[in-house]
């Protein structure tokens, strides 16, 4: 049976077999019986590795978190995680401190705290896609990693050009405009860290449309 445990870019849950590049953790989302009932638990919303150590963890246990899995970092950034400092200790560091611009970074819970007002409105239930937050910018100011809402579908800015979403990869590739106000569906704390340096793992599909 395929698990509702897929993440995309607005950051629900879907029930389909591609796994993607990288898990995470957004609480524990189960009932007793292993069914998904709530969409998050908690402020603390990581970008895990698949392994770590050999550890081995449930995909529906009650009262433990429950894995969630991502395409890549991209569409991990943004539904509203981030690295975790664990099991991506450098990528974590990196992040911390890209995001605000400073050697020192920033305390997690205060990173998650920041993350948690900038991701989700209030609201009730499993989907929340009527209450993810998106704001506007203009495309020429994006780094390379955001994604953005055109007309509800999730692209990913990639040098001069966007790139669709989709659960097995990226694609259909399209000139990215020149200028014009977009919705982004990134958090801006990610973005500030992508435009300040921090790099992250995308998916083949969107490394073979580069150069």
């Amino acid at each position: 049976m395929t698990r509702r445990n897929r993440v995309d870019p607005w950051g629900d849950l879907h029930a389909v077999a591609s796994r993607g590049l990288f898990t995470g953790n957004r609480g524990c989302l189960v009932d007793d019986q292993g069914a998904v009932v709530r969409h998050h638990r908690g402020r603390l919303w990581i970008v895990c590795v698949t392994e770590y150590r050999g550890w081995r963890h449930p995909l529906d246990a009650a009262g433990t978190w429950t894995p969630v899995f991502f395409l890549d970092e991209a569409v991990a950034l943004a539904a509203g995680h981030r690295p975790c400092g664990l099991c991506r200790r450098d990528a974590y560091h990196s992040y911390r401190q890209a995001a605000t611009g400073s050697v020192d970074g920033i305390p997690a819970s205060a990173l998650d705290a920041k993350l948690t007002t900038e991701r989700l409105q209030r609201g009730r239930g499993i989907d929340r896609a009527a209450d993810r937050l998106v704001w506007e910018a203009e495309i020429s100011d994006l780094p390379i990693g955001a994604v953005i809402d055109a007309r509800g579908v999730a692209k990913l800015v990639l040098d001069d050009r966007l790139l669709t979403f989709g659960f097995e990869g990226w694609h259909d590739p399209v000139r990215r405009p020149p200028r014009g106000r977009v919705r982004v569906i990134t958090p801006r704390t990610s973005v500030a860290a992508l435009r300040n340096g921090y790099q992250p793992v995308l998916h083949s599909s969107a490394l073979h449309t580069m150069g």
